[in-house]
């Protein structure tokens, strides 16, 4: 599983970060990115950011998409 984050979609509300912080991060745009180990997908971001994801966090990444207010959230298969 891949996962990415639409910033022009963030409302940067945090709960990705909540649910999955070994994955999802806030910076200091108020936007959430993707982490892939400690690296932040952040230059560019968007599709270009697109992190994988350890399989351990399958079910909470599936969650915080789920549960985004902003439906920022992609995953990839």
């Amino acid at each position: 599983m891949k996962v990415w984050i639409d910033q022009d979609l963030c409302t940067g509300d945090g709960l990705c970060e909540e649910i999955c912080p070994q994955v999802f991060t806030l910076l200091d745009d108020g936007l959430a990115y993707v982490k892939d180990g400690a690296q932040v997908m952040n230059e560019p971001g968007g599709a270009e950011g697109v992190a994988p994801v350890p399989s351990e966090f399958d079910e909470s990444v599936r969650e915080a998409a789920e549960e985004c207010p902003g439906e920022c959230i992609f995953i990839e298969e």
